[in-house]
């Protein structure tokens, strides 16, 4: 196979690069714009493989986005590229509409004009694989689990951004009969995740002795995915996912922010003891603006039609999670020193 990953200098995007060149042995060309959260040295371990190949370019330009396929000839384009960080849709919205919801939809646009030129037979192979989020759903009540069917309610700027890019990734599939399909994560972890996100942001903290920020009441619950599994969901997807439906992936593993966090301590107490107990630093702070009490997937059709498992347990994964940023620090300290220090981030209520 032969793809393009946009966003392959995040998190996800990432750990999905080093999944095809490592264990599928695929031709990948990774599309980055590089914001302050993607990390090219999260690809050194495929830097220098036959068939990886890194393009710094903004899927909002067309021209850019135009060039980049044709020279690829993809297979499959995967999207993963976006802004991600609730907060910071808080703070400033219109970074996410301008690349998750016009750059998505530049991006179909450059992949419905390569593929409209293509053989009848790479046209039937082809596939658009749009990555999305849980959030897109809003919050869920007790007694509701999302999945396939659930409406659409999104509560940020940045759930709403995404929710739009799913919407123009079907409208392309039922309007232009471009070959898409859409997954719908809930909440990864693991290696090489920025800084920002919850679990590395309360690594540090801890390590370095200070305070441990818990919003609310910290009840807000999240169904927990590590990333290596998500990979592999995205993947099947693509290989056997049916065109135009979408696939809801999740870890089973329902956790409230507190829970997380004192998993994170305990884990740390012993890996990393300190003078006292870790749980001891956490503090309860302001909640954030229109959070989302709680997410919930069914992951039963992609399990069901597709084979998909998560192979990690929460605690198994935050145990592999701790252990590779204890024995990375040459890779997280400079973005906490140089790009992102741990400040309190998405209070901002007035435009």
């Amino acid at each position: 196979m032969k793809v393009i990953v946009t966003g392959g200098a995040g998190f996800i995007g990432s750990t999905l690069c080093r999944h095809l060149l490592t264990e599928r042995g695929w031709q990948v060309v990774n599309v980055d714009c590089l914001t302050y959260a993607a990390n090219l040295r999260s690809l050194d371990p495929i830097a220098n493989r036959p068939g990886y190949r890194f393009v710094q370019a903004d899927i909002c330009n067309r021209v850019a986005m135009d060039a980049i396929i044709a020279e690829a000839a993809p297979d499959a384009i995967l999207h993963l590229a976006a802004e991600s960080h609730v907060d910071r849709s808080i703070d400033g919205p219109a970074r996410f509409i301008e690349t998750n919801v016009v750059g998505t939809y530049t991006l179909l646009e450059a992949a419905r004009a390569y593929w409209q030129k293509l053989p009848e037979a790479k046209r039937s192979a082809f596939r658009f694989l749009h990555c999305s989020t849980d959030e897109v759903f809003g919050s869920a009540p007790p007694e509701v689990i999302f999945d396939e069917r659930t409406p659409y309610a999104p509560n940020s700027p940045y759930s709403a951004s995404k929710a739009a890019s799913d919407h123009l990734a079907r409208a392309w599939r039922e309007t232009y009969g471009l070959p898409t399909i859409t997954t719908n994560c809930s909440n990864n972890y693991g290696p090489y995740q920025f800084p920002e996100k919850l679990i590395p942001h309360m690594f540090i903290n801890a390590l370095e002795g200070v305070p441990l920020p818990v919003y609310g009441d910290g009840l807000h619950q999240r169904d927990w995915l590590f990333v290596d599994d998500h990979v592999r969901g995205l993947v099947l997807a693509l290989e056997r996912g049916r065109v135009g439906e979408i696939y809801a992936i999740g870890g089973r593993a329902p956790r409230t922010n507190i829970g997380v966090v004192e998993t994170l301590c305990a884990t740390l107490d012993r890996l990393r003891p300190a003078a006292r107990p870790y749980r001891e630093l956490i503090t309860f702070v302001a909640d954030r603006p229109g959070h989302d009490r709680r997410y919930a997937i069914d992951p039963t059709k992609i399990e069901t039609e597709l084979g998909w498992r998560a192979e990690e347990t929460f605690e198994s994964g935050i145990e592999r999670t701790v252990r590779w940023y204890l024995d990375n620090e040459r890779w997280w300290r400079p973005l906490r020193e140089g790009v992102y220090g741990g400040e309190r981030l998405g209070l901002e209520t007035e435009s």
